[in-house]
């Protein structure tokens, strides 16, 4: 458009308004559509202008406008038709104005004083009333109608009907409701009126009468309200029956509103009300509180499984109110009880939900400098640290545990004046050390780890007597200078101990010995690079576990070979003392003291009785061994269940998908072992000397066991060479002569290599020197018991038993005299007298009531082991049915006499015997019936029930639930199995049951897929499962939000493991940082992740670099060696 053009428009736009401004100002207009607003306003007219004059003008102005050659002809012609439509309105409401206003208009600057006529209505219809039904909304004012009626109308003759197209639209899109939805779940939920027929039954009723709800009220209520005006809660303050306090109040007032989600009938009313009495009448109840604090979750309904995303997000919402209630709850009994512990646990644990991580750690850090002398509140600042992955770092967390152990060891010593002693503190603060090294083995720091154990059990069993009055902290410093004077340490050869070495420097100094021969033997290192073809991630893993196996053990300076610190090519393989300094801690309880050794020799792998304390048996689970069960088809009566399968040991750590690739440990680590053993045997005699030398021989035996599932028969071949010339040299020892436990190994060792008949004569050997102790003696049950299991073993079946050598066995214990090595043949006469024998032996144990603790632990072992004998006679000489006989009544009598002495003691840890033997009782029930399927035909059903039983009392018990989880997959339907998994996860903290219910949804996926997969022509899948997936990842999900799930390694590992074998990489790795936040310090958890996600494998390695975990192949090193 030209500048001629521009300038006309700016005239016709100008002008226009003109126009419109002087239709405005002839009249405003007082009616229902007021548009200048609420107060009438007189515009300023243009009073000179003549309508006609103006449309002449403007119309010429147009007509210019529009001539103008410049300008395009369709937008002329769009500019002209709208233009005109605008004039035609104007002219048409300027006539209408003037007809209204005519001559009687006035300004309201003439005006002198107000007049009624000062404005007139327009009485011209609205032409937008013919198109609609009603004015425009916003013409209206907004109310709200009362009722179905109009002020002013007479009822009787007149009447409204107020008609909603939308409403009957509506209703007619409107469904019935289904029984799931939000209101008739409500409905449901409340509590009926009860109903009674009052008619005899002779004459049945019409109809049945509703009983009438009585009302309470009381003559006492009637004199204070004879109106009935007060409400219920002024009408009982005004009987004078106590008045609530404010406090108390707000919570109860809280309880009574009603939530969305939450549904408040009479029953919850009124456990409410219970539950503020009690906490009103007696605040200093800590269970009260409690239960009152649980009881919220009660309130919140179960959601709808048909829920849609609104109901779900409402739920949201009220479960954060259910928080908010049980925080507020909280504070008031923190309140009434400013001291107690528990409370504020509970109020920490709330606060993790709501609050950021590091406003947590600072209450946590308030908490501990209230409290410093409760270890348990010690145990869950130090998770919650480690499992913190924003400020995780392995020094940070290293040093947070020797402050721990440091102010405890204050508290014991007395030197913290301000808080006493709490009882149990002495071992807790052993379980914080053993927690402490697991987390630097998971970490990677293998070396501290072990500087660790061997620092302590110097400091504890080689301490020099002129220290031991001292207080921790003056012990530490004089054992600094001993353990920096470069002297042998326990486990390396030529150790004496703290104790020796400061009697030779209080003569004057050390004598320096001549090294071995030995010493200058090679190490038997291979190659870290065998193969350079293989991708860069799996050399690193390669390389990683190679170092990892070979190089736990701390570095040290060979001075004979004059070395300095300098020599070390890894200086993180160098300990020092500060390191290790703050965690020595001092045990005067001697069997918290063995505790720490059998703690140490589990730690290197020695299978040992040792079971690690609950508050660290969790997060130190990091091994898939949980699931092997050794030799446990081919041989059910004697498969070995080794404790504290789960756990990786020193110097392993396997991936999932390869397993276990060494057996033992190498050259320099099985002689640290052998080393550790031989100190250890000079400090102890007799009995703790004994269980040493078995320690020992068990780990032979184990390693033979691994070789011979790994099948690898040259390793099996050294390995039974070795274990059996040390077998021989314990029972050259004299005081190991006599010792049965030692026969009895020796003798299994000789039955595991192959060597029966060797076998054989060591048992009849080992028998026939015990004596004549008979049922009397447990040792010589024991050993008679896994000989007669062996030979039952090789038995086909049951028919001819009664000849066997195993019935002989079994028949010269029960005699009490010398034993007979077997002569082919059982006379019938020697059966029966054995199995009255049996039975009068079985009926004193059971009735017997030990006297002491030790009494108690003897008569333990000796029940199980002739309970086991008893039954396997019974088996070969009559039948299942009376070997099962005895297992029912031997676990009836050991479950009474259980109940009983816990309801003596009150005491859980008073009954821990009694557990044990039933527990072990029901292992050889079960393993006998699995032995019986196996050799003959029987129904799976008593089996099962038996494991159940046992289960649902010992839910953490991994041998039963192998045992189920092999017999459950035989079974068509998983339902049963499902269904009680479920019972028992909702009725134990346990871990256990939740990862065998993983594993056994996992065999039946992997059996689902082998029967679809078979190339054998058309297969008809047998097994009608769908879902097995879905079903195994909401498993995992449920898991792992568990209270002892969340910070498992193992569990995570496993779930990863699954979601990496579904290929979903991008699931996985987000699964992968998930488990991060959870167990930032398991090394394992990033190797396995380098494993699925080869490509980020510089990534992985600088977030554990980050966190300070232990890498000993850096990414610089690996391209130097594969350009080597």
């Amino acid at each position: 458009m030209s500048d001629i053009s521009s300038h006309t428009w700016l005239l016709l736009h100008e002008n226009f308004y003109c126009l419109v401004g002087a239709k405005a100002s002839l009249t405003v207009r007082k009616d229902s559509k007021n548009y200048l607003g609420a107060k009438p306003i007189l515009l300023s007219p243009i009073t000179h202008l003549c309508w006609k004059g103006a449309w002449v003008w403007f119309i010429n102005c147009l007509l210019n406008w529009v001539s103008q050659p410049v300008l395009c002809p369709n937008k002329s012609v769009e500019v002209l038709s709208c233009c005109l439509f605008l004039l035609l309105s104007i002219n048409c409401g300027c006539r209408e104005n003037i007809d209204v206003s005519s001559s009687r208009s006035i300004w309201l600057d003439d005006l002198q004083a107000p007049a009624a006529d000062t404005f007139r209505i327009d009485k011209k219809p609205d032409p937008a009333n013919w198109a609609y039904k009603s004015l425009y909304r916003g013409d209206i004012a907004r109310y709200k109608r009362k009722g179905e009626s109009c002020l002013g109308i007479d009822a009787k003759k007149q009447c409204i009907t107020w008609d909603s197209s939308t409403s009957k639209k509506k209703q007619a899109q409107s469904r019935p409701e289904r029984y799931f939805t939000k209101s008739n779940v409500k409905m449901l939920n409340t509590d009926g009126i009860l109903v009674c027929n009052k008619n005899p039954a002779s004459d049945p009723p019409a109809f049945i009468p509703v009983s009438q709800v009585e009302n309470d009220d009381s003559s006492d209520t009637t004199e204070v309200n004879p109106l009935g005006i007060y409400d219920p809660s002024t009408t009982v303050w005004l009987q004078g029956k106590g008045c609530k306090s404010a406090d108390n109040e707000s919570i109860n007032t809280q309880q009574t509103i009603q939530e969305p989600g939450i549904n408040m009938n009479s029953s919850l009313m009124s456990k409410v009300e219970e539950y503020n009495k009690k906490v009103r009448e007696n605040p200093r109840d800590i269970n009260a509180w409690m239960e009152f604090i649980s009881f919220q979750d009660e309130l919140m309904g179960g959601p709808s499984p048909y829920a849609n995303k609104g109901e779900q997000e409402s739920r949201r919402k009220s479960l954060k109110l259910i928080l908010e209630k049980k925080l507020a709850i909280l504070e008031r009994a923190i309140e009434s009880n400013p001291s107690n512990v528990d409370l504020k646990l509970a109020r920490l644990k709330l606060c993790t939900e709501f609050w950021e991580p590091p406003a947590v750690i600072k209450e946590w850090q308030k908490l501990i400098f209230l409290h410093p002398n409760n270890p348990e509140m010690w145990k869950k600042y130090l998770l919650f640290c480690q499992s913190q992955f924003t400020t995780f770092s392995v020094s940070k967390i290293n040093s947070l545990y020797g402050k721990c152990l440091t102010t405890l060891a204050a508290v014991q010593d007395g030197s913290m004046v301000s808080h006493p002693l709490l009882p149990g503190t002495e071992e807790a603060m052993l379980a914080i050390f053993i927690q402490q090294c697991h987390f630097l083995r998971q970490a990677g720091h293998s070396e501290k780890a072990v500087s660790l154990f061997q620092a302590l059990i110097d400091f504890t069993f080689f301490k020099p007597d002129s220290v031991k009055d001292l207080p921790t902290r003056g012990q530490v410093e004089f054992f600094e200078p001993f353990w920096d004077s470069g002297e042998p340490r326990i486990g390396e050869k030529g150790a004496r101990g703290w104790k020796a070495w400061m009697h030779q420097q209080e003569k004057g100094g050390w004598v320096v010995l001549k090294p071995d021969d030995e010493d200058d033997e090679e190490l038997d290192e291979d190659q870290e690079i065998k193969d350079k073809t293989l991708p860069k991630w799996h050399i690193w893993l390669d390389i990683e576990h190679s170092r990892e196996a070979r190089h736990w053990l701390p570095w040290r300076p060979d001075k004979t070979k004059k070395e300095t610190e300098e020599d070390c090519e890894d200086p993180e393989r160098q300990v020092l003392f500060d390191d290790l300094g703050p965690s020595l801690i001092r045990l005067s309880n001697p069997k918290l003291q063995h505790q720490l050794l059998y703690s140490f020799l589990q730690f290197l792998g020695v299978p040992c009785t040792s079971k690690l304390f609950p508050s660290s048996l969790y997060i130190a689970m990091d091994e898939n061994n949980i699931f092997d069960s050794v030799l446990y088809d081919d041989k059910p009566l004697t498969s070995v269940d080794f404790p504290l399968s789960g756990f990786n040991s020193i110097g392993h750590m396997d991936m999932m998908s390869r397993g276990r690739h060494q057996i033992g440990h190498y050259k320099e680590g099985e002689e640290f072992i052998q080393n550790v053993f031989h100190v250890l045997s000079q400090i102890f005699t007799g009995k703790e000397k004994s269980n040493l030398a078995i320690c020992l021989l068990q780990y032979e035996i184990y390693k033979v066991i691994q070789c011979l599932q790994a099948k690898k028969k040259k390793k099996l071949k050294a390995q039974g060479r070795k274990s059996k010339k040390l077998a021989k040299n314990f029972l050259k020892a004299p005081d190991n002569r006599n010792n049965l436990s030692l026969w009895k190994l020796y003798a299994y060792l000789e039955w595991l290599l192959g060597n029966t008949d060797d076998s054989r004569k060591v048992f009849d050997t080992a028998l026939c020197t015990a004596g004549t102790g008979g049922l009397k003696s447990a040792q010589l049950c024991s050993l008679s018991l896994l000989y007669a299991q062996l030979e039952v073993e090789l038995l086909e079946s049951t028919e001819g038993a009664v000849m066997s050598r195993a019935v002989h066995i079994l028949t010269k214990l029960a005699e009490n005299g010398p034993y007979e090595p077997y002569s082919g043949q059982v006379l019938p006469m020697s059966v029966l007298k054995a199995r009255k024998t049996y039975e009068h032996a079985l009926q004193d144990y059971l009735s017997k009531a030990p006297v002491s603790d030790q009494d108690q632990v003897k008569d333990t072992d000796q029940l199980v082991n002739l309970v086991g004998c008893y039954a396997l006679f019974q088996y070969l000489t009559v039948g299942i049915d009376a070997a099962v006989l005895i297992y029912t009544q031997a676990s009836e009598k050991l479950e009474v006499s259980g109940s009983q002495k816990c309801e003596n003691t009150g005491e859980n840890f008073g009954i821990l015997n009694f557990p044990t033997a039933l527990e072990a009782v029901t292992l050889l029930h079960t393993n006998l019936l699995r032995f019986h399927m196996k050799i003959s035909v029987y129904p799976l059903n008593p089996l099962r029930e038996a494991l159940t039983e046992a289960l649902k009392r010992y839910p953490s018990n991994q041998s039963l639930w192998r045992s189920y989880i092999h017999v459950q997959r035989k079974s068509h339907s998983a339902s049963k199995a499902r269904r009680f998994f479920d019972s028992v996860t909702r009725s134990t903290n346990s871990l256990e049951p939740w990862l065998f219910a993983i594993q056994a949804e996992q065999m039946r996926k992997k059996l689902t897929e082998k029967v679809q997969r078979a190339d054998v022509g058309e297969v008809h899948c047998t097994i009608p499962e769908t879902g097995l997936t879905n079903r195994i990842v909401a498993l995992f999900e449920h898991a792992v939000q568990s209270e002892n799930g969340t910070h498992c390694p193992l569990l995570w590992r496993m779930y990863l493991n699954f979601m990496a074998s579904l290929g979903k990489k991008e699931k996985s790795k987000g699964l992968f940082y998930k488990a991060l936040q959870n167990c930032p310090w398991a090394k394992v958890l990033y190797m396995d992740a380098i494993e699925y996600f080869p490509d980020d494998l510089q990534e992985t390695l600088d977030l554990m670099t980050e966190k300070e975990l232990r890498v000993r192949v850096p990414m610089e090193e690996l391209d130097l060696l594969l350009e080597i």
